[in-house]
């Protein structure tokens, strides 16, 4: 067994240990999953972490409290290296019963799913970070309030993969990661290469060279806030053209040449997945359009992003995409917590 399965297999079990158990039981669970001294970030507003006393108390104890029956619920699982590191990313939801409030989001008393998208970096079996982008704004909606303008995209659950292979516990072939990983990376060029300055609108991203990569049935699931799009029309319409007018020429993944700046941190194939992440990713200028119903602010912006992608008939068939669009939405000068507190508080005068 390689050392990526090994790694695939022994997260995979443990990271399931550690959502399902109990709080006094969550240190014995986090110490044989990580590193002491190990990082956690994830989307705002729990941000940076360091050190496994500090993950426990942030995120794991109060998460338990909040939902006492949580368990996860991975949709995919997939493993490799790069630039020397190993690493295991993984998608799917965490699944409870919403007890308690949560980061002050009001308990609901019902099931409630949180989406997630993690990327994790495995050393001598231990994990050394993890970079979890959890969809808070997701929640916030199962919880009955929606503090943004209207998503374009269609909201809901995140389905897994079409053919149903997405836990890859499996050996697979090193040929087919890697041709599909160097297929991502050329739509991404594409798309880099694409310049919004002439003003080529709808039209000119329909037919630039991005749609040779795409399947002509692609799903596009897009965060909370964005929805989910189906086929190249729907990812232009609801997504696509409104991004790109918002941040025209915004810099990404290989674009961002000085590393201390972002890029991306993770670029995985195996079999026929493929993932890319940064922290940030994406750097921008909010010069223009409605992105997310907030109005050009002329400020500069980084997005902290997944892409998860299924290869399939040849093509991207489906593209999973975590974001943190509080954490933007924060950049834009939007709080999303703030914003909703007299709302969660339900016109309480504490």
């Amino acid at each position: 067994m390689t050392g990526h399965l090994e790694n695939k297999r022994r997260l995979y079990a443990g990271l399931s240990r550690l959502a399902e158990a109990a709080p006094d039981r969550q240190r014995g669970c986090i110490g044989d999953l990580y590193h002491p001294h190990a990082t956690w970030r994830g989307s705002h507003p729990l941000n940076d972490i360091t050190g496994t006393d500090a993950i426990e108390a942030t995120v794991w104890q109060p998460l338990a409290r909040a939902m006492p029956d949580l368990e996860r619920r991975d949709l995919i699982v997939i493993g490799g290296q790069y630039e020397g590191r190993d690493m295991v990313a993984c998608m799917g939801h965490y699944c409870g019963t919403f007890r308690r409030d949560w980061l002050g989001i009001p308990a609901t008393g019902r099931p409630v799913y949180l989406r997630y998208g993690e990327v994790h970096a495995v050393e001598d079996g231990l994990i050394t970070q993890s970079s979890c982008l959890w969809d808070m704004l997701d929640l916030i909606r199962q919880a009955g309030f929606w503090p943004i303008a209207p998503s374009l995209g269609t909201e809901g659950m995140w389905p897994g993969p079409l053919t149903a292979d997405g836990i890859v516990l499996r050996e697979t072939n090193a040929q087919e990661g890697e041709a599909n990983l160097l297929q991502t990376l050329a739509m991404h060029k594409a798309l880099g290469d694409y310049n919004d300055l002439d003003h080529a609108g709808r039209e000119g991203l329909l037919t630039m060279p991005q749609k040779e990569y795409w399947h002509p049935k692609m799903m596009w699931y897009g965060p909370s806030g964005i929805g989910t799009t189906r086929g190249l029309q729907g990812f232009v319409d609801y997504h696509q053209l409104p991004f790109r007018i918002a941040f025209p020429n915004r810099k990404g993944g290989a674009q961002i040449t000085d590393r201390s700046k972002g890029g991306h941190y993770v670029r995985l194939g195996d079999g026929p997945y493929s993932v890319t992440g940064g922290w940030p990713s994406v750097r921008a200028h909010h010069a223009g359009g409605n992105f997310l119903g907030v109005g050009p602010t002329g400020r500069d912006v980084q997005m902290r992003v997944m892409d998860f992608y299924l290869h399939h008939e040849g093509l991207i068939r489906e593209n999973w995409v975590p974001i943190d669009i509080i954490d933007l939405l924060m950049q834009m000068g939007v709080d999303v917590f703030d914003r909703m507190q007299s709302h969660f508080r339900r016109g309480s005068l504490s």
